[in-house]
Protein backbone atom coordinates (compact mmCIF):
# COMPACT_ATOMS: atom_id res chain seq x y z
CA UNK A 1 0.00 0.00 0.00
CA UNK A 2 1.15 3.49 -1.03
CA UNK A 3 1.00 6.68 0.80
CA UNK A 4 -1.05 9.64 0.43
CA UNK A 5 -2.24 8.52 -3.30
CA UNK A 6 -4.37 12.05 -2.77
CA UNK A 7 -1.30 13.91 -3.44
CA UNK A 8 0.49 11.70 -5.88
CA UNK A 9 -2.03 11.99 -8.58
CA UNK A 10 -2.35 15.86 -7.86
CA UNK A 11 1.54 15.79 -8.99
CA UNK A 12 1.32 13.39 -11.54
CA UNK A 13 -2.02 15.44 -12.86
CA UNK A 14 0.11 18.62 -13.18
CA UNK A 15 0.47 20.10 -16.71
CA UNK A 16 4.10 20.38 -18.19
CA UNK A 17 6.73 18.40 -17.26
CA UNK A 18 9.96 19.25 -15.80
CA UNK A 19 13.69 18.60 -17.19
CA UNK A 20 16.25 16.45 -15.45
CA UNK A 21 19.69 17.33 -15.73
CA UNK A 22 20.51 13.99 -14.44
CA UNK A 23 23.96 12.33 -14.52
CA UNK A 24 22.92 8.28 -15.90
CA UNK A 25 24.90 6.74 -12.95
CA UNK A 26 23.92 3.02 -14.64
CA UNK A 27 27.84 2.41 -15.26
CA UNK A 28 28.98 4.26 -11.84
CA UNK A 29 27.68 2.22 -9.14
CA UNK A 30 28.82 3.16 -5.63
CA UNK A 31 30.39 -0.40 -5.04
CA UNK A 32 32.74 0.28 -7.91
CA UNK A 33 33.38 3.84 -6.14
CA UNK A 34 34.10 1.95 -3.27
CA UNK A 35 37.18 0.45 -4.66
CA UNK A 36 38.94 3.91 -5.01
CA UNK A 37 38.97 3.63 -1.30
CA UNK A 38 37.23 7.10 0.31
CA UNK A 39 34.48 7.95 2.25
CA UNK A 40 30.79 8.58 1.03
CA UNK A 41 31.79 12.32 0.86
CA UNK A 42 34.56 11.24 -1.63
CA UNK A 43 32.67 9.09 -3.70
CA UNK A 44 29.89 11.57 -4.15
CA UNK A 45 33.09 14.01 -5.31
CA UNK A 46 33.80 11.65 -8.07
CA UNK A 47 30.25 11.39 -8.93
CA UNK A 48 30.25 15.43 -9.58
CA UNK A 49 34.28 15.30 -11.38
CA UNK A 50 32.80 12.62 -13.87
CA UNK A 51 29.29 14.72 -14.08
CA UNK A 52 31.66 18.02 -15.15
CA UNK A 53 28.55 20.72 -15.18
CA UNK A 54 25.35 17.94 -14.86
CA UNK A 55 24.52 16.95 -11.54
CA UNK A 56 21.95 13.80 -10.51
CA UNK A 57 19.40 15.97 -9.48
CA UNK A 58 16.55 15.33 -7.75
CA UNK A 59 13.77 18.69 -8.40
CA UNK A 60 11.05 19.50 -5.71
CA UNK A 61 8.31 17.88 -7.96
CA UNK A 62 10.54 14.57 -7.76
CA UNK A 63 10.89 14.98 -4.52
CA UNK A 64 6.77 15.16 -3.68
CA UNK A 65 6.22 12.00 -6.18
CA UNK A 66 8.97 9.81 -4.35
CA UNK A 67 7.59 10.96 -0.43
CA UNK A 68 4.24 9.34 -2.39
CA UNK A 69 5.89 6.35 -3.33
CA UNK A 70 6.95 5.05 0.19
CA UNK A 71 4.83 2.49 2.12
CA UNK A 72 2.99 3.03 5.24
CA UNK A 73 4.78 1.50 7.66
CA UNK A 74 7.80 1.59 9.82
CA UNK A 75 10.28 1.84 6.90
CA UNK A 76 7.57 4.20 4.94
CA UNK A 77 8.33 6.27 7.56
CA UNK A 78 11.53 6.21 7.52
CA UNK A 79 11.89 6.87 4.06
CA UNK A 80 9.79 9.26 3.93
CA UNK A 81 12.18 11.46 6.87
CA UNK A 82 15.06 10.51 5.13
CA UNK A 83 14.21 11.94 1.96
CA UNK A 84 12.68 15.08 2.46
CA UNK A 85 15.02 16.07 5.38
CA UNK A 86 18.22 15.20 3.32
CA UNK A 87 16.42 17.54 0.67
CA UNK A 88 15.15 20.27 2.53
CA UNK A 89 18.70 20.53 4.32
CA UNK A 90 20.75 19.56 1.35
CA UNK A 91 23.06 16.79 2.89
CA UNK A 92 25.82 14.52 1.58
CA UNK A 93 24.64 11.05 1.97
CA UNK A 94 27.53 10.45 4.78
CA UNK A 95 26.30 13.67 6.44
CA UNK A 96 22.39 12.05 6.97
CA UNK A 97 23.66 8.61 7.81
CA UNK A 98 26.42 10.63 10.62
CA UNK A 99 23.24 12.24 11.75
CA UNK A 100 22.27 10.90 15.73
CA UNK A 101 18.93 11.69 17.13
CA UNK A 102 21.10 14.19 19.38
CA UNK A 103 21.74 16.36 17.28
CA UNK A 104 17.90 17.07 16.33
CA UNK A 105 16.49 20.28 18.14
CA UNK A 106 12.77 20.78 17.18
CA UNK A 107 11.42 24.36 18.16
CA UNK A 108 8.64 26.79 17.30
CA UNK A 109 10.31 27.26 13.76
CA UNK A 110 11.01 23.57 12.78
CA UNK A 111 14.25 21.71 12.78
CA UNK A 112 18.35 22.68 14.09
CA UNK A 113 20.12 19.90 12.95
CA UNK A 114 23.85 20.29 14.10
CA UNK A 115 26.14 19.13 11.73
CA UNK A 116 29.22 17.75 13.91
CA UNK A 117 31.31 16.99 11.06
CA UNK A 118 31.36 16.88 7.36
CA UNK A 119 33.45 16.31 3.92
CA UNK A 120 34.69 19.98 4.36
CA UNK A 121 35.09 19.80 8.48
CA UNK A 122 37.18 17.56 8.98
CA UNK A 123 38.53 19.62 12.29
CA UNK A 124 35.05 18.69 13.81
CA UNK A 125 33.98 22.64 14.13
CA UNK A 126 30.25 22.23 13.09
CA UNK A 127 27.96 24.10 11.78
CA UNK A 128 23.65 24.41 12.60
CA UNK A 129 21.50 23.93 9.90
CA UNK A 130 17.95 25.35 10.02
CA UNK A 131 14.69 23.08 8.31
CA UNK A 132 11.39 25.12 8.56
CA UNK A 133 8.39 24.00 8.72
CA UNK A 134 6.64 22.82 5.29
CA UNK A 135 3.71 24.15 4.21
CA UNK A 136 2.26 20.69 3.31
CA UNK A 137 1.78 18.57 6.79
CA UNK A 138 2.34 15.32 4.36
CA UNK A 139 5.25 16.89 2.75
CA UNK A 140 6.90 18.51 5.76
CA UNK A 141 10.58 17.68 6.46
CA UNK A 142 9.88 18.70 10.63
CA UNK A 143 6.91 16.55 11.20
CA UNK A 144 8.07 13.62 9.18
CA UNK A 145 11.65 13.46 11.12
CA UNK A 146 9.10 13.69 14.14
CA UNK A 147 6.93 10.67 13.24
CA UNK A 148 9.87 8.47 12.65
CA UNK A 149 11.47 9.49 15.79
CA UNK A 150 8.30 8.70 17.60
CA UNK A 151 7.48 5.93 15.31
CA UNK A 152 10.50 3.76 15.63
CA UNK A 153 10.66 4.56 19.49
CA UNK A 154 14.57 6.11 19.38
CA UNK A 155 15.82 8.94 22.09
CA UNK A 156 19.34 8.48 21.29
CA UNK A 157 22.26 7.05 18.80
CA UNK A 158 21.56 7.15 15.16
CA UNK A 159 18.89 8.55 13.77
CA UNK A 160 18.32 6.86 10.39
CA UNK A 161 18.70 2.94 11.00
CA UNK A 162 17.68 -0.16 8.97
CA UNK A 163 14.51 -2.16 9.88
CA UNK A 164 14.24 -5.31 9.54
CA UNK A 165 11.21 -7.41 7.82
CA UNK A 166 9.39 -7.98 11.29
CA UNK A 167 9.24 -4.19 11.88
CA UNK A 168 12.04 -4.08 14.46
CA UNK A 169 14.38 -0.95 14.43
CA UNK A 170 17.92 -2.01 14.28
CA UNK A 171 20.48 -0.06 16.36
CA UNK A 172 23.11 0.43 14.24
CA UNK A 173 23.10 3.33 11.34
CA UNK A 174 22.52 3.24 7.81
CA UNK A 175 25.02 3.14 5.10
CA UNK A 176 25.69 5.77 2.46
CA UNK A 177 24.99 3.13 0.25
CA UNK A 178 21.98 2.11 1.52
CA UNK A 179 20.61 5.87 1.48
CA UNK A 180 21.19 5.59 -2.74
CA UNK A 181 19.49 2.30 -2.69
CA UNK A 182 16.28 3.95 -0.98
CA UNK A 183 16.22 7.11 -3.29
CA UNK A 184 16.90 4.55 -6.48
CA UNK A 185 13.52 2.54 -5.00
CA UNK A 186 11.52 5.25 -5.22
CA UNK A 187 12.56 6.60 -8.61
CA UNK A 188 11.68 3.00 -9.73
CA UNK A 189 8.57 2.74 -7.76
CA UNK A 190 7.16 5.89 -9.41
CA UNK A 191 8.65 5.40 -12.88
CA UNK A 192 11.47 7.52 -12.61
CA UNK A 193 14.61 6.02 -14.47
CA UNK A 194 16.36 5.15 -11.34
CA UNK A 195 19.73 4.99 -13.44
CA UNK A 196 19.62 9.10 -13.12
CA UNK A 197 19.25 9.24 -8.93
CA UNK A 198 21.58 8.43 -6.27
CA UNK A 199 22.59 9.67 -2.64
CA UNK A 200 24.14 12.82 -3.93
CA UNK A 201 20.54 13.59 -5.84
CA UNK A 202 18.92 14.93 -3.02
CA UNK A 203 21.59 17.32 -2.18
CA UNK A 204 21.57 18.39 -5.84
CA UNK A 205 18.23 18.91 -5.87
CA UNK A 206 17.93 21.05 -3.39
CA UNK A 207 20.59 23.54 -4.94
CA UNK A 208 18.77 23.28 -8.11
CA UNK A 209 14.95 23.72 -7.22
CA UNK A 210 15.76 26.34 -5.21
CA UNK A 211 17.18 28.24 -7.74
CA UNK A 212 14.11 27.28 -9.70
CA UNK A 213 12.60 29.10 -7.35
CA UNK A 214 14.29 32.47 -6.69
CA UNK A 215 16.85 31.63 -4.06
CA UNK A 216 20.06 33.46 -3.90
CA UNK A 217 23.44 32.12 -4.51
CA UNK A 218 24.57 32.85 -0.81
CA UNK A 219 21.15 31.54 0.52
CA UNK A 220 21.62 28.45 -1.48
CA UNK A 221 25.16 27.96 -0.06
CA UNK A 222 24.07 28.62 3.33
CA UNK A 223 22.51 25.62 3.02
CA UNK A 224 24.73 23.39 1.74
CA UNK A 225 27.65 24.60 3.16
CA UNK A 226 29.51 24.88 -0.39
CA UNK A 227 32.52 27.09 -0.16
CA UNK A 228 32.78 27.09 -4.21
CA UNK A 229 30.90 29.55 -5.88
CA UNK A 230 31.31 28.01 -8.69
CA UNK A 231 29.97 24.75 -7.70
CA UNK A 232 26.36 26.14 -6.78
CA UNK A 233 26.58 27.71 -10.15
CA UNK A 234 26.51 24.33 -11.68
CA UNK A 235 23.15 24.03 -9.87
CA UNK A 236 21.70 27.13 -10.47
CA UNK A 237 22.72 27.31 -14.25
CA UNK A 238 20.57 24.18 -14.69
CA UNK A 239 17.50 26.01 -12.26
CA UNK A 240 17.65 28.83 -14.70
CA UNK A 241 17.15 27.27 -17.90
CA UNK A 242 13.81 28.22 -18.32
CA UNK A 243 13.11 30.87 -15.21
CA UNK A 244 15.59 33.40 -16.61
CA UNK A 245 14.96 32.10 -20.76
CA UNK A 246 14.74 34.63 -23.05
CA UNK A 247 12.90 32.60 -25.65
CA UNK A 248 9.95 32.51 -23.40
CA UNK A 249 9.76 36.33 -24.04
CA UNK A 250 9.05 35.36 -28.64
CA UNK A 251 5.66 35.67 -28.02
CA UNK A 252 5.25 31.79 -29.47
Amino acid sequence: MRFAEGVRRRWAGSKGTTPHFSLDLAAVETEQLAGLGGSAGAADDVIMSIAGHISPAMLSRDAHVQMTATDTNLIGARDRALILLGFSGAFRRSELVGLVVEDCSFNGDGLTVTLRRSKIDQEGVGRKIGIPFGANPESCPVRNVQAWITAAGITCGPLFRAVDRHGRVQVGRLSGLAVARIVKKLADRTGLDSAKYAGHSLRAGHATSAAIAGATEQSIMNQTGHRSVQMVRRYIRDGSLFRKNSAGKLGL
